[in-house]
């Protein structure tokens, strides 16, 4: 079986493409010509840019995959705001692009569309946890173009009988992902206190909000089960189902080291429309596809933790 990870340049596509071929797929990635060679043995890479739809049209005669990932987006909410218009280029139109070329092919072949939990966006306490029904009311620009792509897929799915599945993935952390993000960060900062390349203060933000973290070996788990067991035409989130409140984790962060460590409140890193709370329901993936986390959220932090000491 063939699988294409369109997008694979990022976080989450390094962890699919080693748990594809792990799992025995023939895998192919693209990622942008301005990318560097992601260069995995015994997987086939190609530049694609999805706002070329004749160039997409092409690569899929040429690979005919079994599987699709689509994951390729502008994923930063911060760059959305500052660059709407080629965040509603590439989530939008490029999804479009996407899905016109696995429509006008002569097969089926089944695909995932990757969406966001930020989708959800200003939700009531009362709406918690958040099920796949939950009215979606996206407070960024990125979340209402991944809201736009779910909406997409749902009409092309039904419209054109395609075998594609949506998922709206709630927080994923790991080893390697970008500092940006706050349990990479926060490790990193605890690692170079731990060798002396910054004073034994670390700089946060808002730590009484609850988010639901999933470790991204756990996410890359579902993404294959969802795409192979998941209904077409249906929405899917993804997540621990637990909240934790970002106080908790930094906890956790600084009991795995062995630093006295202080922690200041920075101003600017503090967001006044944080949302209290965010945690997924995933009574529907469990109960449709089987998958549930495996992965704790001590153990993740460990391995990030690992993984900064050993890159710094």
């Amino acid at each position: 079986m063939k699988a294409l990870v369109i997008g694979a340049a990022g976080f989450v596509g390094d962890y699919l493409m080693d748990y594809l071929q792990l799992q025995g797929y023939e895998v192919c990635v693209t990622k942008l010509n301005t990318d560097k060679k992601i260069g995995k043995a015994g997987i086939q890479e190609y530049d694609l840019n999805i706002l070329n739809p004749t160039a997409i049209q092409e690569l899929l005669l040429a690979i005919k995959p079994d599987f699709i990932f689509h994951l390729a987006a502008q994923s930063s909410v911060e760059f959305s705001w500052k660059n709407p218009g080629l965040t509603v280029d590439v989530n939008i139109k490029g999804s479009l692009n996407v899905l016109e070329a696995v429509r006008r092919l002569s097969y089926k072949p089944r695909m995932l569309l990757i969406g966001s939990g930020e989708e959800y966006g200003y939700i009531n306490e009362s709406e918690v946890p958040i099920k796949e029904t939950t009215a979606c009311r996206p407070g960024n620009i990125y979340a209402a173009t991944k809201v736009c792509q779910n909406m997409m897929g749902s009409i092309y799915s039904h419209a054109y009988q395609l075998e594609l599945v949506m998922v709206r993935a709630f927080n994923h952390i790991g080893p390697k992902q970008s500092p940006k993000f706050v349990v990479s960060d926060f490790c990193k900062q605890v690692v170079e206190i731990e060798m002396g390349i910054k004073a034994p203060i670390i700089q946060v933000g808002n730590l009484n909000a609850k988010r639901d973290f999933t470790d991204v070996r756990d996410v890359v788990r579902a993404y294959l089960m969802l795409v192979e067991k998941g209904v077409a035409g249906e929405t899917y989130n993804v997540g621990s189902g637990q909240a934790m409140a970002i106080s908790d984790i930094l906890n956790m962060i600084i009991g795995q080291s062995k630093m006295s460590i202080i922690v200041d409140v920075e101003k600017e890193r503090l967001r006044p429309s944080d949302v209290p709370i965010i945690e997924a329901d995933i009574s529907k993936i469990v109960s449709q596809v089987g998958w549930k986390p495996v992965i704790g959220l001590e153990e993740t932090i460990q391995d990030t933790l690992t993984y900064w000491r050993e890159n710094i």
